[in-house]
Order: C-alpha cells, then structure tokens, then sequence
C-alpha cells in the first residue's frame, strides 16, 4: 500500500490566506482614512484658526487614544476573545468616522478623532489571529503582505482622498469609509475563526502527554483589566505632549511658566504613578517582563523611531507642499499628495516583497539595511527639500527603508516572543510605535512655530525654509542610532534564529 505523503510543515493552510486577506483589509481601511487627512491638514488649520504648535494634535488626539486602548484591548482579547473585542473596536471606530464627517467645530472633531484612535487596538489582535495561522518560516510573507495593504491604504487615501477632498471638502473623505466599515464588520463576524493555530505554535507534546514549554503551575489566573495604568498612560502621554507644546520660545514667554511648570509636575508624577501602578498590576497594561528580554527591548525601541519618523513626515510634508511660495511649493491638496505618492507606492511595492527578502535573508539583516537606507533618505530630504521632485525621490527612498526595516523588525519580535506572551508584546510594540509615532508631529509642529515667516501676498505666516532642514536632519540623527541599534540587535540575537 502506498504511504500517504505528508503535508509539508512549512505549507500555509488556504484558510490562513483568507484570515489573511480579511485582516489585512482592516490596514488598508484604516491608513485610507488617515492619509486622506494627510493633505488636508493646512486646511484644517486655517478653518479651526488652528497655530502650528497645536495642530499636531489633530493626529496626536487619535494616537494618545490608540496608545491607551491599545493595551487595553489586548487584555480585554486575553479575557473574552480576539474576535469579540475587535468587532467592539471596530463599532466604536465606525462611529467616530461618522462624527468626522459631520462635525463642525474643534471640540467634537477632536473626540472624533479619539474614537478613531481607540481603532489602531485593532492591529495587535488582527496581527495575533493572523500570526497564530502561519508556519514560522512563512510567517514574514504575512507581515510582508500586511505591510503592503498598509501601503494600499496610503495610495487610496492620497489619490482618491484628495480627490474627494479637492471636489467635496474633507468632511466628505470620512463619510466615505463608512460603507467599508461596515462591510468589514459583517465579514469578520461572519468568517473569521479563532482557535485555528497552526501546528508549529502548538505546544509539542512528550510521551507522557506534557507540554515540551514552561510547565503550568496550577490554573493561571483570569486576566484583570488594569484600568488604573491606562488611565496614568494617558495622562503621562498627554502632559509630555502639552509639555513639548509649551517649550516653544513664542509660548507667552514669562506668562507661561507657571503653566509650564504644572505640566511638567504632572507629567513627572503621573509618570510615577505609572511606573508603581505597573509593577503592582497583575496584569499590567505594559508588560514590562517582556523587556528583560534584550532582544525585545531593542527591537521595540526602533519600532518608536520608525513611528516618530513616519509621522513626522505626514505632519511636515504637507504643510511644506501647500505653503506659498518661495516658501513652499504652492500645491493644491491633489498636488501636495502626488508629491507624497511615491512614499506609499514604494511601501506597496516593498510591502509583500520585503516579507520574501525576510524569508530568504532572515530578519536582521533587512533590519540594518532598512535603517541604513532611512539614513540617506532624510540626509537627501534635509539637503534638497527646496525642490518638488527630490523631495518625492528621497520619500521613495525613506518608504524603502522603513519598509525593510518594519518586516524585519516585527519579524524579530514575533519569533522572539513567547506563544502565551504574545497579544501582550504586540500591544507593547503598538503601544510604543503609536507613542512616537504622537511625539514625531510634536515635535516638527513645535519646531515650525518656533520659525515662522510672512509671504507677500499671503495673510499669515508659514514655517520657514530652515525649519525643515532642522526637522530631517533631527530625523537622520535618530535614523542613524537606529543603525547602531539594529547592530546590537544582532548580536543579541541567538544564531539559531538569525536566518529565521
């Protein structure tokens, strides 16, 4: 009798594919809606009469609201399910996008964006399920592939979404994710299935039936939410960013220094709280046994600078684009977003194929590369943003970079990181991506109001030309001790896993 061939163990089962295919949706919608902002930004300042210094938080709202339900989010899959908790976010995303759409005042536009922040909770329960259903060797391919919807997003948001915006106001790009929302909703609900782990994240069983793992000890106590530690996250990350906002020299000179004072004491004591709060939490919203692990911990910190990077050049960019000139470039929205195209084009591109670089290269190796490449991409941005076409050569270049580095870097964390630990270290790692990705425009919006010039003809001021050169080379700098990050991160690396 013929023997019955096995399956390969390397082999993606085609319901992964279509786990997959679903998730991966959720980036595509996600990074429509926020690119599609991306351009109109300037708008939005001038409508809501809005300083520079301030109008970061148009996207730093949204991340302070990510950076605290993230981990909430985490514990809550932990304690009801994945799918459960993500289909709740997801509604309570789909109602901020409603109220984007129709508010018109600053106030309700900002809760709106809260709600649409407490969304990128979604990332870490999608990027679980979706890691749990591939091999270990393929497993850079779906992050490759994830990366690339990310990138679909970003191209739909600066093609179509500036379309829409230039025709019918940029109220009109929320209302049109609505209908995808919810199409999403249903499909989830529908067809995705939790408890479909693939054999190789399986505990592997010995003779006598134990896991080959840590052995259990007891039952392992029912997750608790650590609403305490969410709450003095928020409150760190909110008065760090008001402290940077009040740094600026035209802040009110002597006025503000009682208010800067308030801010920094309360940024340093809720940071004390939080640090007590979290070794005393169960289940604390950072698990910061996680990074004992030196690997994790390096990893984790480049995840910030690319978040800080990335943001940075979504509040920048655009601004520089639709500044008169000789200041700016005087584009319109669709002009300031063609300008931007080349970013998420090479992101499309370099999504799916650095997944395979990964799988043939390993992770660290993209990693260092990638990070080698960000270093020439904002050298270039800082030397030659006075002209249109190098500015969309160097975001090519920068997109390259980032794109390596990202799959690379995720890639490393996931192998890294213990089965049962793991919905917590993804919320770790989205956690700390959102917190620099908020201090990235921050810092850039802070740094243009410090620096502002008149144009003739124009009422108003806009950042001046020098501004921007301060903004990327401060973003080369920190690319460049990403480099020196991604080394140590090699070493730190057992050798077994280094090809992984």
């Amino acid at each position: 009798m013929e023997k019955e061939k096995s399956p390969s163990p390397d082999k993606i089962p085609l319901s992964a594919w279509k786990t997959l295919a679903i998730l991966s949706s959720i980036a595509t919608m996600v990074m429509y809606a926020e690119t599609m902002l991306v351009p109109s930004l300037p708008h939005i300042i001038r409508e809501f009469s809005l300083p520079y210094s301030i109008s970061p938080w148009i996207l730093t709202t949204y991340l302070i609201a990510g950076a605290v339900m993230t981990p909430i989010a985490s514990s809550l899959a932990n304690m009801h399910g994945k799918k459960k908790i993500l289909l709740y976010i997801m509604l309570v995303y789909g109602a901020g996008v409603v109220i984007g759409g129709v508010t018109n005042d600053l106030y309700s536009f900002i809760v709106a964006r809260g709600m649409q922040g407490v969304g990128m909770a979604m990332f870490p329960l999608a990027f679980s399920i979706v890691r749990e259903q591939f091999p270990r060797s393929r497993l850079a391919i779906g992050q490759g592939i994830i990366t690339s919807m990310f990138a679909s997003g970003s191209i739909l948001g600066l093609l179509v979404g500036a379309g829409i915006s230039e025709a019918f106001g940029w109220r009109m790009t929320f209302l049109s994710i609505v209908p995808i929302t919810a199409l999403l909703l249903v499909v989830i609900m529908r067809s995705i299935r939790e408890g479909q782990i693939h054999p190789q994240w399986q505990p592997q069983q010995q003779g006598n039936g134990a896991s080959a793992g840590p052995p259990a000890v007891g039952v392992e106590p029912k997750p608790s939410l650590d609403i305490y530690g969410a709450v003095a996250l928020a409150i760190v990350i909110t008065s760090f960013l008001l402290l940077l906002t009040y740094l600026r020299p035209d802040a009110g000179g002597g006025s503000s220094m009682p208010m800067l004072l308030a801010v920094s004491g309360v940024c340093a004591a809720s940071f004390a709280a939080f640090v007590l709060i979290e070794r005393r939490a169960t289940h604390p919203v950072v698990d910061y046994h996680i990074f004992k692990n030196r690997t994790l911990l390096l990893a984790n910190v480049m995840i910030i600078v690319i978040g800080f990077s990335m943001f940075m050049v979504f509040q920048t960019i655009p601004i520089l684009a639709e500044s008169p000139e000789p200041i700016g470039f005087g584009a319109d929205v669709t002009e300031a977003a063609t300008i931007q195209l080349p970013f998420a084009v090479i992101l499309l591109v370099f999504g799916p194929t650095s997944g395979f670089i990964v799988s043939k290269m390993g992770s660290i190796r993209p990693a260092i590369i990638g990070s080698a490449v960000n270093v020439l991409g904002f050298v270039l941005l800082a030397s030659f943003h006075s002209l249109p076409w190098m500015v969309s050569v160097s975001l090519g270049i920068i997109s390259t970079g980032l794109s390596l580095g990202s799959v690379g870097i995720m890639n490393i964390i996931l192998l890294n990181t213990p089965q049962r630990q793991m919905v917590s270290s993804l919320g770790n790692t989205t956690l700390l991506r959102i917190v620099g990705s908020s201090v990235g425009p921050a810092m850039a919006g802070v740094l243009m109001q410090t620096h502002l010039v008149a144009a003739d003809g124009f009422s108003g001021t806009f950042p001046a030309p020098e501004t921007y050169t301060m903004i990327f080379v401060g973003a080369a700098i920190l690319a460049t001790l990403s480099v020196v990050m991604s080394v140590l991160l090699r070493k730190s690396i057992p050798v077994s896993l280094r090809t992984a």
